[in-house]
């Protein structure tokens, strides 16, 4: 009997996956390559939209701004997640609730209510401003918006979330006791988190790096509303080309190039880890 049966128990797992990739079909593979197809063929066939894109300065500033700021953007993340997610892991069950709870909280809050209210606080007469001024830092109101710097405030902000949740959970499942044997063998603080901590928990910090950036990649609202139209980046040069200028051509050649970027990015990844746990 358990031979009969294992065959249809093997068997049947492609059928609880059809549903999965029936709708993988209908609303990502079949999009994707009709977006590719109008890239190849609008306004006339060949890799015109692709040389243009490719070629010119213009959207070689775009795709610096993009490949900049997510840079940024991730490793300011990364720095500041660290502690954080550290700090939840070892508080007292009550006091990390209540800090992981406000964690949530601005992570469900409204994307557009966030990044206005990031815009009242980095403009001129902002708070920030203010402060700074107040403090003596700065004579003069800094200008934090319209610009990449107000971007990449925005985008940390967001992003964090993304990042300390997968460093949370694990930093969680490192043993105290291996700290602790650390410094028992004459580590320092600073010895331990560096050859000890962050090694161990590279994992999360890679899962949680690569997701900041591509989310950064490919983000549109707050770019457009901190950045302003002179630092344009990826996302808003796409949906300039198919709303405004109705270019499907060159705006599914973006968003293509945009694609290839995020899958080899997550196939270097892959391979990396691969390798490292095979070493």
């Amino acid at each position: 009997m358990p031979a009969t049966t294992a065959p249809r128990l093997r068997g049947s797992g492609f059928g609880f996956a059809l549903p999965a990739i029936l709708l993988l079909l209908a609303f990502f593979v079949i999009p994707v390559a009709m977006l590719l197809t109008r890239s190849l063929t609008e306004p006339e066939p060949g890799l015109q939209n692709y040389i243009t894109l490719l070629g010119s300065t213009t959207y070689a500033k775009i795709f610096f701004n993009t490949f900049f700021v997510a840079g940024v953007v991730t490793a300011i993340t990364v720095l500041i997640a660290f502690p954080v997610a550290w700090t939840l892991a070892i508080l007292p069950k009550g006091w990390a609730a209540v800090l992981f709870a406000v964690i949530l909280l601005s992570m469900w809050t409204n994307l557009l209510a966030r990044t206005y209210a990031w815009m009242v606080l980095l403009q001129q007469t902002g708070l920030i401003n203010r402060m700074l001024m107040g403090l003596g830092l700065i004579d003069q109101p800094l200008q934090l918006t319209n610009n990449l710097v107000g971007v990449t405030i925005g985008m940390v902000y967001i992003m964090l979330p993304f990042m300390i949740l997968p460093l949370l959970g694990v930093i969680q499942k490192i043993d105290p006791a291996i700290l602790q044997a650390a410094a028992l063998c004459g580590a320092t603080k600073g010895q331990a988190l560096r050859r000890v901590l962050v090694p161990l928990a590279a994992p999360g910090i890679a899962s949680g790096a690569l997701m900041v950036f591509v989310m950064s990649l490919g983000y549109y609202v707050t770019p457009s509303l901190l950045g302003g139209t002179a630092n344009m980046m990826l996302a808003e040069l796409i949906a300039q080309q198919v709303q405004s200028l109705v270019n499907w051509g060159m705006g599914g050649a973006a968003a293509f190039l945009l694609l290839v970027v995020t899958l080899g990015l997550y196939a270097v990844q892959l391979r990396f880890f691969e390798r490292g746990e095979a070493g």
